[in-house]
Parts: C-alpha cells; structure tokens; sequence
C-alpha cells in the first residue's frame, strides 16, 4: 500500500534527485517531472518520468492528468509560480516547495540583494527564526521574487496547504555552483596556503540535499500551510570547512588568517565569506515535522569530494561549473594571493 501519488517538478537537480530518492524510498509513488525527462541512476525502477516545460501553456496541468496528493516543486521562483499551482489547487492535495533563506532582511533593512553596498551586508539574529521579517515582495530580484511566490501559496491557505522550505547554502553532488570547490581545487592544484578573511571565522549555513529531501519527505506526510527553514545541523566556519576537506583528501594545509575583509581585491574571499554570520533555526522544522537530519556537514563531504573531482576532471572550473562562473568573480587567481603573501608578514 502506497503513501499516495507525488509529482516532483525540477527532479533532474541536485535537490529533485534526492527528494525523489526520499519520497520513493518512504512509499510514494513518484513521478519526476523535469526538462529532459530523464532519470537519477539511484531512483527505484518504478518511478516514473516525465519531459515538462511549466512555461508552455497547459503543460503542467496537463501532466497532473487527474492530479497528485502532493507537488513537490523545486524550481518555483516567482508569485506567477505560485498563482500557477493555486490555480491548479483543485488537482493537488498539498504542496511542498523549495525556497530560500535569502528572503530575510536585517533590521536595518539590509539583505542578500544589498551585500555589495557598503556596509551592505546584513547582520541577522543568530540563529534567525522563520518569524523573522524578509524583504517586500516583487520581480526585482531573487529574493523579493521568492518572497512573492510565498505569499501567494500560503494565501491559498486550506485550498492548497503548502510548506515552503527556506534552504540555506545547498550543497553535495550535482551542485551546479559548488562552494566547496573553492578549497577542492587548491588542493588538486598543489597550493599548500590559503589566506581566509574575517579570520576564517564567517559562517554561512548550508544543507545538504539529503537533509532538504528529508524535510519534503516529512512535509509531504504532514500537509500544512508553514514555512520552515532548510538547513544542516551544524553552521561550520570557513576555516572549519577547508579543515573538513582537507581531511577527507588527505593533505594539511597552510590557513592564513586575515582579521578583516579581504585586503585586496578577492584575495581571502571564499563563496561562503561574509561580515557577519549566517545562522538558521531549525526548531520549528524539529516541532512541527519531527526533523532529524539524515547527514552531518563533515560527514556527508566524501561524496561530495569525490563528486567534484570527477566532474571537474581536466576542465577548466567556469565549464564545469557554470552556477558558480555566473558570479564572475575569480575564485582561484593564485597571482593576486602569491603577489598579497609576499608583500605581508605571516
């Protein structure tokens, strides 16, 4: 006997590919819906595919057929998402969706959207609860669109009961913009010394993608109009992630210790690098859904190690990873860092 019928929209991604590994796994009858239509090597023989487009008009509604008893949606970005799944509220039972932890704004009413302002970054309470305010909701940025795509689901109310998951850093295999490369690479490039700003201490809290599909797979047993934050058990600093992956590779390496912002250029910058710290509560998630995360930060790096290294292989960083290129910044300018050692006293 089946738990009932799930729909993940966006399974081909790092995160649909666990969610749909979590959700067959606990006896649902899944159907993974993405682009390509293609299929996770991991996943059960009897998950179903399906090739989706949710811009064509029609194509969602016409993949729910006579519906789901839960749409696990990956990939909704904006409030015209979300008006898409209310207006289909009468095919789905619940809805779990995926959104970001980026929505919230410090009391000075600073946020991820004015980090590169000066003084832009945000300080938030540590950690910072689900209560806490985010920005206004709009079609301006990242954010504010994922603030949009909230309201209009949790408007929905009992017509459509829906969890939105505010994930933190995500991170493990099939990350299209790995932020543990930026110790991964130093390592297979021979550098033996790395300088971290802010004293290595920043701390932006990840998730693992095992840990976020635990949270769709408890939220899909549990319906309920809430929003939950998404995240790891433990929020480690930079320093003790380049630690942490320096031990899984099996080298020690040099930590230079920078007691301020980086001071020059992007010497000391990493991608999880920042002023002040980036914390989530997971009490709620704990109260309301019973969550236990499947996977510690250290523990679930191996895989993601050995990931990484096979996917890079012999290319060069920005093809391999082009969610992490898009930043145009250059992570790994080796030149900028020798020229900033030299002229500094360690």
């Amino acid at each position: 006997m089946t738990k009932g019928n799930a729909f993940v929209l966006g399974a081909s991604g790092q995160v649909g590919r666990a969610a749909v590994r979590a959700l067959a796994g606990d006896g649902w009858e899944v159907t993974a819906a993405s682009r390509g239509g293609g299929r996770d090597a991991r996943w059960p023989e009897e998950v179903r595919t399906a090739r989706l487009d949710r811009t064509e008009e029609g194509a969602l509604a016409a993949a729910l057929g006579d519906g789901c008893d839960v749409l696990v949606d990956i990939v909704a970005y904006d409030g015209a998402h979300g008006r898409q799944l209310t207006g289909l509220a009468g095919r789905i039972g619940s809805a779990v969706v995926v959104s970001s932890g980026a929505v919230y704004e410090d009391a000075e009413g600073r946020s991820f959207d004015t980090q590169d302002r000066p003084d832009g970054f945000p300080a938030f309470p540590v950690p910072v609860a689900e209560d806490w305010r985010t920005v206004a909701p709009g079609d301006g940025t990242y954010s504010t669109r994922k603030v949009a795509l909230e309201r209009e689901l949790l408007a929905a109310g009992d017509a459509l009961p829906a969890t939105l998951l505010r994930a933190g850093a995500i991170h493990g295999p099939y990350c299209p913009g790995p932020r543990e490369l930026w110790f991964v690479k130093r390592v297979l490039d021979g550098r033996s010394v790395r300088p971290l700003s802010y004293g290595g201490a920043s701390r932006f809290h990840p998730v693992h993608v095992d840990n976020l599909a635990e949270l769709v797979r408890l939220a899909a047993a549990n319906p309920g109009s809430r929003v939950l934050n998404g995240a790891d058990p433990e929020a480690p600093t930079v320093a003790g992630i380049g630690a942490a992956i320096d031990a899984v590779m099996g080298v020690e390496s040099e930590t230079v210790l920078i007691g301020g912002a980086p001071p020059e250029g992007l010497v000391g910058l990493t991608p999880w690098t920042a002023e002040h710290p980036v914390v989530y509560d997971m009490t709620a998630a704990e109260r309301e859904l019973g969550y236990r995360p499947v996977v510690s930060y250290a523990g679930s790096l191996p895989e993601t190690v050995e990931w990484l290294t096979g996917h890079l292989a012999d290319r060069d960083w920005r093809e391999a990873f082009p969610g992490l290129a898009k930043y145009g910044v250059d992570f790994f300018d080796y030149a900028a860092e020798d020229a900033w050692l030299a002229s500094s006293a360690r």
